[in-house]
């Protein structure tokens, strides 16, 4: 079982970018899903949830306004638009699947992607 992510890049302040996240091995059209970063030197921040429906979501406050959430319920596949990005967002970015409800998995995440490498220059 995997989720793939994929989509980083190195891009400017300002510029915008849109990452992905494909299953392998199942589908994930009963869980939550989501996204979190880890900066260097830093902790494993959440970033974004979205409902098995993709009807409801939730951000990190550090990236309300900025980044959308959304899932393709057909495909099992989630999307992360970052828009307006900033050297703060640099990061590792991970997709996550949890069999709760969107506003916990935040703290309870039972399958983690691999990280896609989001770099913003100043």
């Amino acid at each position: 079982v995997q989720l793939q992510a994929s989509g980083g890049g190195l891009v400017k302040a300002g510029d915008s970018l849109r990452l992905s996240c494909a299953p392998s091995g199942r589908t994930f059209r009963s869980y939550a899903m989501g996204w979190f970063r880890q900066a260097p030197g830093k902790e494993r921040e959440f970033v974004a949830a979205v409902s098995t429906n993709g009807g409801d979501t939730d951000y990190a406050d550090s990236v309300k306004g900025r980044f959308t959430i959304s899932r393709d319920i057909a495909r099992s596949t989630v999307y992360l638009q970052m828009n307006t990005l900033i050297p703060e967002d640099t990061a590792v970015y991970y997709c996550a699947a949890g069999w709760t409800d969107y506003m916990d998995l935040k703290n309870t995440v039972h399958y983690w992607g691999q990280g896609t490498q989001v770099t913003v220059s100043s």
